[in-house]
């Protein structure tokens, strides 16, 4: 499985906005988000659209614009995060899990790959960007953080 950048940098803008989250509820310019996290900033308006229209920010145009949280960070988890800029959260192929059929010797795969899926979505669905902001990660993810050969490349 790949995070790709979009996803890293959408988790790193709703992180951003979530640490800013108590101050005045002021809008954050994405300026502001791209030079604190090193977004290249067109990049970055692409992806606060998707998140807008995930559900995830909102936005307001004109001088005091910017951006803001649509709703509080412990009720954003990673996955809405992603799903709001990647779609689906594993995909084999480009299609959902559910959705392939294998047959002959290939049969045992698709449970591997909804296997595979539930584990993912698991530990993204549960970590809140408050979790993260906070730096209070579940422990069952710090305890598999932990373990040395989670740091290893085989």
């Amino acid at each position: 499985m790949r995070i790709s950048a979009r996803a890293d940098y959408a988790v790193r803008a709703v992180l951003e906005l979530a640490v800013r989250h108590g101050d005045d509820g002021a809008p954050v310019k994405a300026e502001t988000i791209s030079a604190a996290q090193d977004i290249p900033h067109k990049f970055l308006e692409g992806i606060l659209g998707d998140l807008r229209r995930g559900g995830i920010v909102d936005s307001r145009r004109g001088g005091g614009g910017g951006y803001r949280l649509a709703r509080d960070p412990e009720s954003i988890t990673v996955a809405d995060v992603i799903r709001a800029v990647d779609g689906p959260i594993v995909s084999v192929r480009g299609e959902r899990p559910t959705g392939l059929v294998y047959t002959g010797s290939a049969q045992p795969l698709l449970p591997l790959w909804i296997a595979l899926r539930a584990n993912v979505r698991k530990i993204l669905e549960g970590v809140t960007i408050a979790d993260i902001a906070a730096d209070a990660l579940p422990d069952p993810v710090r305890r598999l953080a932990a373990e040395p050969a989670a740091w290893e490349n085989p």
